[in-house]
């Protein structure tokens, strides 16, 4: 097979059976969802990349089986996709990429299979982006040398569909000169990190060594680790992430140690409906995966066994996670306030690039601050997004939006809006920028001169907003006063007297408002309310499904 992992062939999905390696490479050609499922659960595909596009492929050979004369019985099709998704619950990957073929299901199996291979071309261009994002990052971090990397599990092609995560960013490393060796631990129980991410680096040509998993802190104490590069299962709104077990104290060692301990991962590994690792489900495995080695029996007979597969790593310990956006999390940001202003600065502004990039910060536009207990850290007055730095950040009062003393930049108008949001909530980042759709649609139900309300109802995207109710989002729209002060108290006082009112709000004629507990999870708000109005926008539809009072694509009532 070539660098892609996995391919589809005239109705199979082909990859490379895991568990074989490396003695054995043996093609698997998977024609049903039972196999599909079977070769999730025994680990003959792994990785939540690579288990995410396998579980879609497994939704079109569902669709394909029950399609009679062009009718798809999709009653079927989606208890199929329940199984599927069910076979390994840890990573987010799975479900998240099972429900997106399945949307595809009532326009038919072509629809299903366009859907999955657009998913696997974008898995190889995503992985590539955030390998090369990291390898950026730890240059920046690291300087301009030969690194001693540490890795554990396997990120590369095999658990993803093509190039891969954190081996990825190794690779982009190695092509750069910037690699002297790869640490890599074994990963008990199944030796993943030996059987697999030491085949790829030989295939690679990479330097490596191969060491036991309670080897790596005293490598860390020895001096023969510069860097951790990891990638993740699911990560929390929070920036909570869960991996394959032995992460965590990998984590603990490396702060201990003063080492960067970076997360690498694609942006649909990051679960912004999951608050915090707490809430994470982790997988157990069977108990002859730690009673017994290479099919030899090592414990005695009725052994009990604590064999979780994953563990959870706190936003705390972790340096850095990276998708193909940029950095999208530094240490000391997720926890909101407390953060190290120089840290929260890069982060800002690290965002602020990707936005901009995106086209929702065009030129000087849109703004991002986090709180820092009675102070924000907030996006520079007239600058390009597209290129600012940690120094391009203001600090400003919370309580009178006034800037500290001595900075070398002005803060913008607009921070009286986000300072207005710190006062009446408990918002720890706000970012306010101009998505087209979501723009138009503000624009569109904005009064000149009082507050409206945008009613969305029934679209499953209204979860992601983090409103009261999960099935209707009413988006305060305000007027756009050419004194922005003037937003700024409409905006506390609505957000004062509304408690329950969601975190998100529209500015008629001007853009859109988001904010969380999180940098992360603000962002995240803020994109899921432009995927939202881009629904409405190209349905005409303000409710999922036929309404008596569905006759306007926009109902505005005053506030």
């Amino acid at each position: 097979m070539d660098d892609s992992s996995l391919i589809w062939d005239d109705g199979a999905l082909l990859t490379i059976d895991q568990r074989g390696l490396p003695g054995r490479v043996r093609e698997l050609r998977l024609s049903t969802v039972e196999q599909i499922i079977d070769a999730i659960s025994t680990l003959a595909i792994r990785g939540a990349p690579a288990i995410g596009i396998a579980g879609a492929f497994g939704v079109v050979i569902a669709t394909a089986a029950h399609t009679v004369d062009g009718v798809v019985d999709l009653d079927r099709v989606r208890a199929e996709a329940d199984r599927i998704a069910r076979a390994r619950p840890t990573a987010v990957n799975l479900a998240w990429a099972v429900r997106r073929a399945t949307a595809a299901v009532p326009r038919g199996a072509d629809a299903v299979l366009a859907t999955a291979l657009d998913m696997l071309a974008e898995d190889g261009r995503v992985n590539r982006a955030a390998a090369t994002n990291t390898a950026d990052l730890v240059r920046e971090l690291l300087g301009d040398r030969p690194l001693r990397v540490l890795t554990h599990c396997n990120t590369g092609r095999l658990a993803t569909s093509a190039f891969g995560t954190a081996i990825g960013a190794i690779r982009v490393l190695f092509e750069r000169d910037a690699i002297e060796e790869v640490l890599v631990d074994e990963t008990r129980p199944l030796l993943q990190g030996a059987r697999l991410t030491a085949w790829e680096l030989a295939e690679a040509g990479i330097p490596h060594r191969l060491t036991i998993d309670s080897a790596a802190a005293w490598a860390m104490a020895t001096g023969q680790v510069d860097c951790v590069l990891v990638g993740a299962d699911r990560i929390t709104a929070n920036g909570d992430v869960a991996n394959k077990i032995g992460t965590y104290m990998l984590a603990l060692a490396a702060r201990h140690h003063g080492i960067p301990f970076i997360v690498v991962a694609p942006e649909s590994t990051r679960d912004p409906n999951m608050a915090t690792g707490a809430e994470i489900v982790v997988e157990q495995r069977a108990a002859a995966e730690v009673t017994g080695f290479g099919g030899v029996v090592t414990a005695p007979e009725g052994t009990e066994v604590f064999n979780p597969a994953f563990d959870v790593t706190p936003a705390a310990l972790v340096s850095a996670v990276v998708t193909e956006a940029g950095v999208v999390y530094r240490d000391g940001v997720a926890d909101g306030c407390g953060a190290d202003a120089t840290t929260t600065a890069t982060a800002v502004a690290d965002l602020a690039r990707g936005l901009y990039l995106r086209g929702w910060m065009p030129g000087t536009a849109g703004n991002i601050s986090v709180r820092q207990r009675d102070s924000a850290v907030v996006t520079g007055s007239g600058l390009s997004k597209g290129e600012l730095t940690a120094d391009d950040m203001v600090t400003v009062g919370v309580a009178d939006s006034v800037p500290e003393p001595g900075q070398r930049r002005r803060p913008s108008a607009e921070t009286t809006i986000h300072t207005a949001v710190y006062r009446s909530t408990d918002a720890a980042a706000v970012v306010h920028i101009h998505p087209p759709y979501a723009t138009t649609l503000s624009t569109r139900t904005g009064a000149r001169e009082e507050i409206t309300v945008l009613r969305i109802t029934d679209y499953e995207l209204i979860k992601g907003l983090g409103g009261a109710e999960p099935g209707v989002i009413e988006i305060p729209i305000f007027p756009n006063w050419r004194d922005v002060a003037r937003i700024g108290a409409d905006v506390e006082r609505y957000l004062t007297e509304s408690p329950g009112a969601p975190p998100i709000f529209g500015i008629a004629g001007h853009g859109i408002t988001a904010w969380g507990d999180t940098l992360a999870q603000a962002r995240d708000r803020a994109e899921c309310l432009e995927a939202l109005c881009e629904l409405v926008t190209r349905s005409g539809r303000r409710h999922a499904f036929a309404a008596d009072t569905d006759t306007d694509l926009m109902e505005i009532g005053p506030r």
